[in-house]
């Protein structure tokens, strides 16, 4: 069983900036494709940042030029700094892990989520 623990979230006024991050833990064996997702209230869960194993990465329209995302393979770590924020950045921010474990199948883990308020 692979386990995703998430940190960095917080309150932040507009303009500030976070940098969260995403360890997983477990029998990994390799990691394939990291990503981080938000959902505000009310609205359905998007896809902010992703980066695949050779490091290609692609960005939500909205946080592009603001956010950037990248991996540690070492660590099976994804961290996601955000500079530049603005309040409608609020939202819960999930980290999503997708891999395989040793002698056995795929697994496709999420974080337990962290608040992300931007507010002055």
């Amino acid at each position: 069983q692979v386990q995703l623990v998430e940190s960095g979230g917080g309150l932040v006024q507009p303009g500030g900036s976070l940098r969260l991050s995403c360890a997983a833990s477990g029998s990994i064996f390799r990691v394939n494709n990291m990503g981080w997702y938000r959902q505000a209230p009310g609205k359905q869960r998007e896809l902010v940042a992703a980066i695949n194993s050779v490091r290609r990465t692609n960005y939500a329209d909205s946080v592009k030029g603001r956010f950037t995302i990248s991996r540690d393979d070492v660590k099976n770590t994804v961290y996601l700094q955000m500079n530049s924020l603005k309040p409608e950045d609020t939202a819960v921010y999930y980290c999503n892990i997708k891999g395989t474990v040793v002698i056995g199948p795929q697994f496709d883990s999420w974080g337990q989520g962290t608040q992300v308020t931007v507010s002055s």
